[in-house]
């Protein structure tokens, strides 16, 4: 394999990468919307992120009581840079969760299922693009 070819796995390994992360996502919200249960929450804290370049992403940090008495909190797997006046803590809110794992569950109006619709358009786009290439050139030598 010639060294260009290389170059190749670089859009490949951030199209495989991209298009995980959204089918996960997508499973995640399917399986909440399918099997979910919706509880009464309160956002208790936010856990903070720092980024290399200085950025700080809030998730916020929901506590509940499940349908079967356990009591759950957990920080959401979405940040963003700012928290709203909607999910400040102490402030109620709704969430749908797993009966199974309460960890997987997703805050109404914080956890957005457009970014995992973006990361697998995405990463479906970069997949098929470079596979479609390598194909092409593999036929045209």
């Amino acid at each position: 394999m010639k060294r260009e070819w290389l170059f190749s796995l670089i859009p490949l390994t951030i199209g495989v990468g991209f298009l995980c992360f959204g089918v996960y996502g997508l499973r995640h919200a399917g399986t909440l919307r399918r099997t979910g249960i919706t509880a009464e929450a309160r956002i208790v804290r936010h856990d903070v992120g720092r980024q290399d370049d200085g950025a700080t992403y809030y998730h916020p940090v929901a506590a509940w009581t499940a349908q079967d008495g356990r009591t759950c909190e957990h920080s959401s797997r979405f940040g963003r840079g700012t928290v709203g006046n909607g999910f400040g803590v102490g402030t109620h809110v709704v969430v749908q969760y797993d009966p199974q794992a309460p960890h997987r569950f997703a805050i109404e109006g914080w956890d957005v299922k457009w970014v995992d619709q973006l990361f697998t358009v995405l990463g479906a786009i970069f997949t098929l693009g470079t596979v479609t290439i390598l194909l092409v050139r593999l036929l045209a030598f």
